[in-house]
């Protein structure tokens, strides 16, 4: 039974996972060709336009801008709070860990002590993985600030654009390495609901990342003609 619970383990795991990845792969290849098609291609756009009225506008319409960038980057940094913490008790419980309810005999799956380990790293890496990629966002974000607040200095509209489309997708990379962690973290009930969830998680971002609306066609700026 101990041999057929590892060999579900090596199989249902690794094809969850696959998954996973071949669905990002197919939405990374969307966003670089076809960003009209991808919910990331379409915030993308408006974003561009936002920086460019931004460049523009007077002080009043700076301070809105400054708070919509302050506002990002405390989301960027509370979540990097929450991943370190995470990674900090789940390093701690794995230098700690005994026998618990993750190796007991209702979890249908290899329960080793070694397959906990590498659960456990597994998990790890995702929830330090989303911390190094907010962390990222956070200091883009900020660097726009820079760049936005600048006086008397004819900053360029795309060095600012570059800044903020990185920060977002920074952003969106966090949140897809916690996607990921918390399909490990189902892992841990057993390599079942992990398959599950993998094929679950797929179906419901294939549904959240997909853009069917037309790009909308903003106006270019006086600044913008200005720099052409």
């Amino acid at each position: 039974m101990s041999f057929r619970k590892a060999e579900l383990d090596l199989i249902l795991v690794p094809a969850g996972l696959l998954i996973m990845f071949v669905y990002h792969l197919i939405l990374f290849y969307r966003y670089l060709h076809r960003p009209h098609t991808t919910v990331i291609g379409f915030e993308n756009n408006d974003k561009e336009a936002w920086v460019e009225r931004v460049m523009q506008a007077d002080k009043d319409d700076i301070s809105n801008a400054l708070t919509v960038i302050g506002s990002n980057t405390s989301a960027a940094t509370s979540l990097c709070s929450v991943c370190l913490t995470l990674s900090s008790l789940i390093g701690t419980w794995l230098v700690n860990s005994s026998d618990n309810f993750f190796q007991s005999n209702l979890i249908y799956g290899d329960t080793r002590p070694s397959a906990m380990s590498i659960k456990y790293i597994c998990l790890l890496t995702c929830f330090l993985i989303a911390f190094s990629c907010f962390v990222q966002s956070a200091r883009n974000f900020v660097h726009a600030n820079y760049l936005i607040t600048t006086p008397n200095s004819d900053v360029p509209v795309e060095s600012v654009k570059i800044a903020v489309l990185r920060g977002g997708d920074c952003w969106s990379l966090g949140l897809r390495a916690l996607y990921f962690a918390l399909d490990l973290l189902l892992w841990f009930f057993g390599p079942i609901p992990m398959f599950v969830s993998s094929i679950v998680m797929v179906l419901i971002l294939h549904y959240l990342d997909t853009n069917t609306k037309p790009m909308h066609p903003h106006l270019k700026t006086t600044t913008q003609k200005g720099l052409r």
